[in-house]
């Protein structure tokens, strides 16, 4: 009864037409009914575009790009938008006038669908107008609304048709039927049209702009917009300036602001819930507040103030009663997995949902196969079935391939985003690392962590989600094969449920080793680092060899560890990648053997096998994943940990405005919390304006004072005041890898004659003279191609010309000659110098000077002994005389001894002496004596060294201005002499039997199903199969299972020994070659390139090379095994698949040109952020001082992004090729699947 009230009420909102026609199935013709036609399949497209068009909208108000001139496309919008509405108000007065008309009577869905498609309409054409205005050259929102429209309308297009053939003539609606035809071809117009792309906006100005932001949805979604980067890459071989520009929304400026602000609140919960004091704390008075550095370097706001106990910090305490205090407190740790979440995890689920959507759709082809065989068995189908189950067994492959696609996009592009966020993150936090947090954090540890750890959670980022798409998919099989197979399956799984608990325990175990892996990496980099730094003294002793063997002995045991991990891998991988067809063997021989009335079929035999296919890649994946998922958990908690350790703490000092330009007020100081004082009971008071001396013995605590000036040291009692902004020459040059203006300037602006002023005063001009570009010559990494004063005298030049208040001067004209170093104190620090109005802290050891100095403060011991004029102490006759005495003596010395020997002191301040200087070895040594011995010791050997230098710069003087070569990227083919050399270093032999292995496996893998084929052709007798026949079947096809796991087993170790024997062998020679190479080699190549080679490029050697060697090999023998036997089995196919090949091997030839040189000009484009960064950390006290972070945290993101600016191309490479191979693979087949269906109709009765 309410299927007839049912019927009855769409009879009557529909007229003469019912709903559902029951035997649409049952007809040689199926044809919808014109209710449904009118109702679902014309609302569908309406409702998607009433739905998304005010969320749309929004996000058009929210982001404006500019208005778009008005062009020939948006005009032909328009004008068939306007068409549109027009064609459906005239259909509304159409059904208004037959309501209207006496005796006619019209169906209510006639008048409300076409009302509703006239709103949709005047919807659709506001929203192009929009589009317009608000710069948007193209619209998925109203693709995707046309695409709907004109699939929906396919079915009436034909139904339309079909009736005026099939129908009275009598009862034929005209205006209907070509109001729909004028109505369908607008859609098909606004299809094309949505499919193009508009103007640019008036407001773009990039030069060179990624056409992927106005490029189509289509073009978009299938990388065609690509092709111009493929096409110029074939053509020529690209370089850097070939690239786009990076979008706005792949910019670190745009990722780092997201990722700071989730990792700050998880920082800010952490501390909230260390440093929350208890009752009993509060009676204490354990209240202090502490201010810290933000992770971009700047100070919080004066209110935001965070308490915690006198000795924590990040959690960590220095006493026993803090630790106490500390366990009862702690609640939460700062988790940087969920800051990594809540930044890139929205969009991150949507790649989640895609991969769903493409398992749901990978057990379709199963089913519609299982159709497909049964209507090729079935006599009495109709022929549209055969079309239909061909047509949609070709929709679901082409819809999977493209869900797959921009899962792996989205997947890979959030990865590179998060990759961004933590080199960034590393990079702000090492420059603000507090002393003792330094010492356990070396450059080259670091570097590993930015090269290797980042590296490793982005390449994690893609297929993570085979977790949970693995179990899914086996699950989902399971239920299939249920169905097919019964429960015999259960065999079959109850065998692969055996493997989860010892894959469990192989997993932990790669954990610990990984761990102990990534140790041994940070060791051996941090010696890298050391000897690359040390490379002269190293070579002065002849000592290459010696640091070889060390750095090779951290090498061997990372190897071990690394062996000890891939044998595990590996045996993880025959277990995982035999499952399927130890579930197939189990699965058949259970379900023939229980039953003789169950036979295998070629409906049961077939699709078993696409199910058990399905399986192959989560098996084989799985505990690949497993692996790769708890190395990046070991990497990501490396992050974590490092992300965690203490900072310097800004209110070490605290910047107010005073009467006194610089005070400390009972100031005691230490290099760490925990460590002695080195400074105690620190008295200062200096006014604005004045020159100040601090002298005292070496080792006695100078220059620690200006370091607890300028806020670097662990301030544990008193208070210190700075006012006004302070300029720093620390004693120990710091020189960029630029020009030496831009040393000077140090990014202020170029102010002409405060410019020269300034060059002048610091006596540079004679030197600017004799440079082979002036001021534009490049200084080489370390100020490598200066001599030790003109280091000191750019470092000072770069103080005075910054302009500062405050000038803290630590020994600056010990490095220089007395003659200029006299001029530099008249002229720039004394008395009547360019700084006379500002206040100055001299560190000095020139007792010259100290006579014109308003003051003179004397440590003796970490403490202030003496403090006045140069008159006042030398009257007291204490610790001030003592001293004056001490170095006027050693003076007289150093002078009789350069004037016995000029040739000595043409050596001073060389770059030799910087490595061993006896002025900086003296600060080690307990007396005067001592000094003096050394001193004459190593004369000999500077004299030799230096004359080598000398040669070294004229060389570099003939070269001209450019010091430090721009590394270069190989154009065309990888040589085959470079595939040769990976194979000697695998091992000939080995290589050849690792060939054969996989050529067997895979041979046996194509033979199985060759065999199951065979049997599931076997003719029943009576229903079933004879007991022999079975037995033989299945003991055969049993001993292909067991032989195919033996070639895995025995392949996947020898594969995981030779690789490793490869890279270890690789290693050496490039440790031999780097610490064999002359001088000159590491004067031009900047030590961040070199560690890139060491760092990266060995991670990629020892882990992505060997994956990349088992895919290939795999993937290369099972397509030559299945042409085989598809060519042995039907010789034809020989001849069609010879133009295929020919067209993938063009396709390929293509692609490959683009994607090689694509990932060489990744690699150099790395190398800059590791220079950069080594560079950063050594003027880390410069770059505070100058207040300069914010700077050079914008250098750095500008070096990632050219780093992505050439690696996500590589991405949409991949991409790009993976479609138009598929595309190709999928036309292929499908038509020969077309043919023989066509091919069965003809031979259907």
């Amino acid at each position: 009864m309410a299927s007839d009230a049912s019927t009855s009420t769409w009879k009557g909102f529909c007229g003469n037409s019912g709903f559902w026609e029951p035997s649409l199935l049952n007809s040689t013709h199926p044809d919808l009914s014109p209710c449904f036609q009118e109702t679902v399949l014309s609302w569908v497209p309406l409702l998607f575009l009433w739905l998304v068009a005010p969320f749309y909208l929004w996000y058009m108000w929210k982001h404006d790009r500019g208005r778009i001139p008005v062009s020939r496309l948006h005009r032909a919008k328009t004008v068939l938008g306007g068409l549109l509405i027009i064609l459906f108000l005239a259909e509304v007065g159409f059904a208004l006038a037959q309501i209207i008309m006496p005796n006619r009577q019209i169906a209510g869905v006639y008048l409300l669908t076409p009302t509703l498609t006239a709103l949709t309409m005047i919807l659709a054409f506001a929203i192009i107008q929009i589009q317009r205005i608000k710069g948007v050259e193209t619209s998925w929102v109203l693709f995707m609304f046309w695409l709907l429209v004109a699939t929906c309308g396919i079915v009436e297009f034909i139904s339309r048709i079909y009736s005026i053939l099939h129908t009275d003539r009598v009862n034929f609606d005209l205006f209907h039927f070509v109001t729909f035809y004028i109505y369908y071809a607008l859609v098909l117009a606004q299809l094309v049209c949505s499919s193009m792309v508009d103007r640019m906006p008036y407001s773009s100005t990039d030069e060179n702009p990624c056409p992927e932001a106005s490029v189509s949805f289509l073009s978009r979604q299938t990388f065609w917009w690509f092709s111009s980067m493929v096409l110029k890459g074939y053509k020529k071989s690209l370089t850097a300036d070939d690239l786009w520009s990076l979008m706005e929304r792949d910019k670190a400026a745009t990722v780092m602001p997201r990722f700071l602000k989730a990792w700050k609140k998880e920082k800010l919960r952490s501390d909230l819930s260390v440093h929350s004091p208890t009752p009993k704390q509060k009676k204490m008075g354990n209240q202090v507040p502490v201010q810290k550095l933000d992770e971009d370097g700047d100070t919080p706001h004066k209110n935001e103030v965070k308490f915690s106990g006198p000795n924590l910090q990040n959690g960590k305490g220095a006493d026993h009663s803090a630790t106490e205090a500390e366990s009862t407190t702690r609640s939460y740790k700062a988790s940087l997995f969920k800051a990594i979440v809540r930044t890139f995890g929205r969009v991150f689920l949507v790649g989640c949902f895609l991969k769903l959507l493409h398992d749901i759709l990978l057990f379709v082809s199963p089913e519609l196969l299982r159709g497909l065989i049964k209507y090729t068995a079935d006599k009495d189908v109709y022929p549209w079935e055969g079309y239909m189950y061909a047509c949609l067994l070709l929709a679901s492959t082409v819809l999977q391939s493209f869900l797959l696609h921009q899962y792996f996009h989205i997947c890979m592009l959030t990865g590179m985003h998060m990759r961004t966020a933590l080199i960034g993150a590393l990079y702000r936090k090492a420059l603000i690392l507090s002393n003792s947090a330094r010492k356990d954090a070396t450059t080259g540890e670091i570097v590993n962590l930015m090269s290797v750890d980042a590296q490793r959670l982005m390449d994690l980022c893609t297929f993570v989600n085979t977790l949970w798409s693995s179990p899914f998919q086996i699950l989902v099989a399971l239920f299939f094969l249920w169905r097919t197979l019964g429960p015999s399956v259960l065999a079959g799984y109850g065998a692969m449920a055996l493997l989860i608990p010892l894959n469990a325990y192989v997993a932990v175990k790669i954990r610990s080793i990984q761990a102990r892996q990534m140790k041994e990496k940070d060791a051996r980099l941090k010696l890298m680092n050391e000897v690359l730094n040390g490379i002269r003294v190293l070579k002065l002793y002849a000592w290459e060899m010696s640091f070889r063997d060390k750095v090779m002995e951290i090498r061997n045991r990372e190897v071990r560890l690394l062996r000890m991990s891939s044998y595990l891998q590996a045996t993880m991988t025959f277990l995982w990648t035999s499952a399927p067809f130890i579930v197939a063997l189990l699965s058949f021989a259970v379900y023939v053997l229980v039953d003789e009335e169950n036979v295998l079929d070629a409906e049961k035999v077939f699709v078993s096998i696409s199910l058990f296919n399905i399986l192959k890649f989560p098996f084989s994946m799985l505990p690949s994943m497993i692996s790769r998922t708890m190395v990046g958990h070991v990497s990501l908690k490396r992050i974590e940990n490092f992300l965690m350790k203490d900072e310097l703490d800004s209110e070490n000092v605290e910047r107010s405005v005073g009467d006194h330009a610089l005070h400390i007020h009972d100031g005691d100081f230490a290099w760490s919390k925990d460590g002695n004082l080195i400074l105690k009971n620190i008295n200062v008071d200096i006014q604005p304006g004045s020159l100040v001396a601090v002298v005292g013995q070496v080792g006695c605590g100078k220059s620690s004072l200006l370091s607890a000036l300028l806020g670097e040291m662990e301030k544990t009692g008193g208070a210190v005041n700075v006012n006004g902004s302070v300029a720093y020459v620390p004693q120990q040059a710091w020189i960029q890898n630029a020009t030496l203006r831009g040393n000077v300037l140090f990014g202020a602006p170029m102010q002409e004659t405060e410019y020269q002023r300034v060059i002048e005063r610091c006596a540079l001009a004679p030197d600017l003279e004799i440079l082979p570009a002036g001021d534009l010559t490049e200084i080489g990494e370390k100020g490598i191609n200066l001599s030790g004063g003109q280091k000191q005298r750019v470092s000072l030049a770069r103080a005075v010309y910054n302009n500062a208040d405050i000038y803290l001067l630590d020994d600056p004209l010990s490095a220089v000659d007395s003659h200029v170093g006299k001029h530099i104190f008249e002229q720039v620090i004394g008395p009547e110098g360019l700084l006379k109005r500002k206040t100055r802290v001299l560190v000095t050891h020139g007792i010259s000077f100290l006579p014109q100095v308003d003051r003179i403060i004397v440590v003796v011991d970490g403490e202030i002994t003496e403090a006045g004029s140069y008159t006042e102490l030398l009257s007291r006759n204490q610790a001030f005389a003592e001293f004056l005495r001490n170095y006027s003596t050693e003076a007289d010395e150093i002078e009789d001894q350069a004037g016995e020997d000029a040739e000595t002191k043409a050596v001073e301040g060389s770059p030799t002496q910087r490595e061993v200087n006896p002025n900086k070895i003296s600060t080690a040594m307990k007396s005067h004596q001592e000094e003096e011995a050394l001193k004459k010791q190593i004369s000999r050997d500077q004299l030799k060294k230096q004359r080598e230098q000398d040669a070294t710069k004229a060389a570099l003087a003939k070269e001209g201005d450019t010091l430090i070569k721009k590394e270069t990227t190989e154009t065309g083919m990888t040589s085959l002499r470079v595939f040769l050399l990976y194979i000697r270093s695998l091992g000939n032999l080995l290589f050849l039997l690792i060939f054969l292995l996989f050529a067997l496996f895979n041979a046996d893998a194509v033979f199985i199903n060759v065999w199951l084929s065979r049997w599931s052709s076997q003719e029943p007798v009576n229903g079933t199969s004879p007991e022999e026949i079975r037995d033989r079947y299945l003991g055969i096809y049993g001993m292909l299972v067991f032989l195919q796991g033996i070639l895995l087993l025995f392949a996947s170790l020898l594969l995981a020994a030779g690789v490793l024997r490869a890279s270890r062998s690789l290693y050496r020679r490039l440790l031999t070659n780097i610490l064999r190479a002359p001088m000159m080699f590491f004067d031009t190549t900047p030590t961040g390139r070199i560690l890139n080679r060491f760092s990266k490029d060995t991670y990629s050697i020892d882990e992505n090379i060997p994956f990349a060697v088992a895919s290939f090999l795999r993937m290369f023998m099972l397509v030559v095994a299945t042409f085989i036997v598809i060519t042995w089995s039907t010789p034809l196919f020989g001849i069609v698949i010879l133009p295929v090949i020919i067209a993938f091997a063009l396709l390929q030839r293509f692609y490959i040109a683009t994607s090689r040189q694509l990932n060489r000009i990744v690699s150099v484009a790395r190398s800059p952020i590791y220079a950069h960064f080594s560079e950063s950390i050594a003027g880390a006290t410069s770059i505070r001082a100058y207040n300069s972070l914010e700077r050079f945290i914008e250098e750095n993101q500008s070096l990632v992004d050219k780093d992505q600016t050439a690696y996500y191309p590589n991405i949409i490479s991949n991409r790009h090729f993976t479609v138009c191979h598929k595309e190709m693979r999928y036309c292929y087949c499908k038509g020969i699947t077309a043919e023989l269906s066509c091919f069965v109709l003809q031979e259907k009765p």
